[in-house]
């Protein structure tokens, strides 16, 4: 059996944990995978494991769980018949999902120690469910692989008791490792009706289940100077059509709505756009890339990456229309001076964050 566990459930795990995956078989430790089925689309979850060259997981479960608190309790359940049976001296997870908190709650309740990939993000903004999740995990993870100084700083101020090391973003990892493979690969672009256009992701609770929100941003997005290139997460898809807005989208000129894109496909999106419009945390760090570089208008009232705002990459707007629509246009009329390093790492993560797995499970 594995002393390595690695819990998945959505496609920015597996985006992010794809590196440590790989460089753990490279090495000879074959970790075991469960999936939990919070991310049950295809287009979300398995394109993406296909697509990473990962190993099919262990364990998949189908959850008939929708709320937040069915799901993680529903997941502990599952984990724990796992788990309850395995030998596993590390559980790995990563980042601020509801999976992660259910498998964080269930590596303690049958004693394996917990490692928190991306661990000490900090939004300070309690209307976001990922801040309760990341909080929580932290604070009963035995290792922490704090992505900047400013992560760790923020576990440090809370008196954290696990061990904290600081390792960069896995994130830009991947992006290195597989944006040569999606650029012979992806035929998305020639799918682009525009030469110009901005990439826009939107998918988060507090935006989309927010009907105001919500037509903010479909306002936004039809007015909007420059083209919009808009591939559409399913719950949002679900949102528009239920408020009635997704019409005025599907019928403007100024705006190609795309259905869920895998990696490949996003990753050209990213590196041909003019700017990127997101209420995502992970297209803000793959946008500070060096092969990417990008400007980011966050739409949020606040961040857990102020790394990128300060770097210069990432400004956050909020979610108003008027905001945004300025927004858009100061970067259009001035773009800014984006560095050719990230905030957010070397694309080495996966390396420091091996070694010290391999130092804590032998």
């Amino acid at each position: 059996m594995s002393k390595i566990t690695v819990v998945l459930g959505t496609r920015p795990e597996t985006i992010k944990m794809a590196p440590i995956i790989n460089l753990l078989q490279r090495r000879g430790s074959k970790p075991t995978l469960i999936h939990t089925g919070q991310h049950h689309d295809y287009e979300l979850c398995e394109q993406f494991i296909h697509q990473l060259g990962l190993p099919r997981p262990s364990h998949s479960f189908k959850l008939s769980e929708s709320n937040a608190a069915g799901q993680i309790g529903e997941i502990m359940v599952r984990l724990e018949r796992v788990l309850g049976k395995s030998t596993a001296k590390l559980l790995l997870i990563q980042g601020d999902t509801n999976s992660m908190l259910a498998a964080a709650l269930t590596g303690i309740k049958v004693g394996v120690k917990i490692g928190h990939v991306e661990a000490g993000l900090r939004s300070f903004d309690w209307r976001m469910p990922e801040e309760h999740n990341r909080r929580m995990v932290d604070h009963v993870s035995d290792v922490l692989f704090a992505p900047t100084k400013r992560a760790k700083a923020n576990l440090i101020d809370e008196h954290i008791q696990g061990k904290i090391y600081v390792t960069g973003n896995t994130v830009i990892d991947t992006l290195d490792q597989y944006l040569p493979i999606a650029a012979k690969e992806s035929g998305i672009m020639d799918q682009i009706e525009f030469n110009d256009y901005a990439l826009v992701t939107v998918h988060r609770a507090e935006n989309v289940d927010d009907p105001i929100v919500l037509t903010n941003f479909v306002q936004s997005f039809i007015e909007s100077p420059i083209p919009i290139v808009f591939p559409v997460h399913p719950r949002t898809r679900k949102r528009l059509r239920q408020q009635h807005p997704y019409r005025k989208l599907a019928y403007s000129d100024n705006i190609q709505i795309l259905p869920p894109v895998g990696y490949f496909d996003l990753l050209m999106l990213m590196k041909n756009c003019k700017l990127i419009m997101t209420d995502s945390g992970g297209l803000q760090e793959e946008a500070t890339a060096p092969s990417i570089r990008k400007p980011v208008l966050v739409l949020r009232l606040s961040t857990e990456r102020p790394e990128a705002v300060e770097a210069g990459f990432a400004k956050v707007v909020g979610v108003e229309k008027e905001r945004i629509l300025k927004a858009i246009t100061n970067v259009l009329d001035k773009p800014p001076k984006l560095p050719h390093r990230s905030p957010f790492g070397d694309g080495r993560a996966a390396e420091r964050i091996v070694r010290i797995v391999e130092r804590w499970t032998r």
